[in-house]
């Protein structure tokens, strides 16, 4: 495979996560994006073959970066494309080895996730007022994704079948694996009541089994949802997913399970709440021990 064009290589590669591992559209689109930045700077240097890029190719992209003000996270991400992209084409014969394996990585920023406190976040909720359609709709909307930590593209997802009855919700998440998720009693409630007397008052020709319907009858989508979160809450979806995976440490969970529950391929991937929980633990020490 020497001598290929590094354009048609990024895209053999991009078309192969899809297939392979089944990674959703703006997961791919993202890196499109990032590897088209770093196909542009190799032409800008002369390298139109995959062959014919090499450990400094590699540095100048990451100097190009930094020079532009990216911040460390985005340049962090646009590295690790680049990393896992070249990687794929050692394993595969297509060049000799990787050349980014021997270039540091810039460390992604150890920030935490933010989460809504218990106490504000349950108030919040309890007050939520109305009875119309959409305010059930919001109402449930809410409860479900607080109370089973889904992703905002999964909530999107669900159908009727998902809340009938059931104690647990079947995911299918990033990389088409499928996880249970056990769905609490105000969640399960919520639901119920929106789809007893919400969603027929919304329904429409176009609504088919969607769980969440928008006025027109059509299926709520990611937008529609983050929508509905900023409105009600003044907040996005993402901050109700940290709540909920901080909120079950605090109480005791343990991080394989919080894992399995967010459905994280990686345990690395969880363990930045650990410094959320831990920075609890030390606040519930110096408010409880005497000598604190």
């Amino acid at each position: 495979m020497q001598g290929v064009g590094i354009d048609a290589a990024v895209e053999q590669y991009l078309l192969r996560l899809d297939a392979e591992r089944g990674l959703s559209h703006n997961t791919i689109d993202a890196y499109r994006c990032d590897l088209r930045q770093f196909t542009t700077m190799c032409h800008r240097l002369g390298v139109e073959q995959l062959d014919g890029v090499d450990r400094r190719t590699v540095r100048r992209f990451l100097a190009q970066l930094t020079t532009l003000k990216y911040s460390r996270r985005s340049v962090a991400r646009k590295a690790s494309a680049v990393r896992a992209f070249l990687e794929d084409a050692a394993r595969r014969g297509a060049i000799n080895a990787n050349p980014a394996a021997g270039v540091p990585q810039p460390k992604r920023p150890g920030t935490l996730p933010k989460s809504i406190p218990a106490p504000t976040l349950q108030r919040f909720l309890d007050d939520l007022e109305g009875s119309g359609p959409a305010d059930l709709r919001d109402r449930a909307l809410l409860e479900v994704l607080y109370g089973t930590g889904l992703r905002v593209s999964e909530l999107a997802a669900m159908t009727t079948a998902d809340v009938d009855g059931a104690t647990f919700i079947r995911v299918r998440g990033k990389g088409d694996k499928e996880r249970a998720v056990p769905i609490g009693r105000q969640a399960s409630q919520a639901a119920a009541r929106y789809v007893d007397e919400g969603r027929p008052a919304l329904a429409g020709p176009d609504s088919g089994d969607a769980l969440w319907l928008g006025v027109r009858g059509g299926r709520l989508d990611p937008r529609g949802i983050r929508r509905v979160v900023r409105d009600r809450l003044g907040t996005f979806p993402h901050a109700l997913r940290h709540s909920y995976a901080t909120h079950l440490l605090e109480r005791g969970a343990d991080l394989r399970s919080v894992q399995d529950l967010l459905g994280h391929s990686e345990l690395a991937t969880t363990q930045i709440y650990t410094a959320v929980t831990r920075e609890h633990l030390r606040n519930t020490y110096e408010r409880s021990h005497p000598r604190a």
